[in-house]
């Protein structure tokens, strides 16, 4: 991995807990795609192209205004794929408190994340 491509990854995670959008935008490629955790397709909820994603990404800041992926781990599986361990935790507009293991599988190209696809424990009780 490179230098510029870690620095990018850890860019890229900091900006997922300071909730900066237009950061992560930046750093994800024009047809990007963010493929969540649950929807409607293997794949769970699919969303394609920079506006797609961008909305995505803020339903999840708007549902958990404090969320942060805390104990973060960044490695590299390939020259154009890493993976992005984390813990969540996050209280939902209605007090719910959250706290789940998650990984994302972070397809890249020309520097930056082309495909976000997440993955996370469903917690129980």
């Amino acid at each position: 991995m490179t230098d510029a491509t870690i620095e990018m990854l850890e860019a890229f995670s900091a900006a997922w807990n300071g909730h900066d959008l237009q950061t992560i935008m930046r750093l994800s490629t024009p047809d990007c795609e963010f493929w969540a955790s649950a929807g409607p397709e293997a794949e769970g909820l699919r969303a394609i192209g920079p506006e797609a994603v961008a909305s995505a990404y803020r339903a999840i800041f708007d549902a958990f205004p404090d969320g942060q992926w805390t104990r973060g781990r960044i490695s590299l599986m390939a020259a154009d794929r890493a993976l992005s361990e984390w813990t969540f935790v996050g209280t939902s507009k209605d007090g719910k408190r959250l706290e789940v293991l998650g990984l994302d599988i972070l397809d890249l190209q020309d520097g930056k994340v082309r495909i976000k696809n997440s993955f996370r424990k469903n917690r129980l009780g």
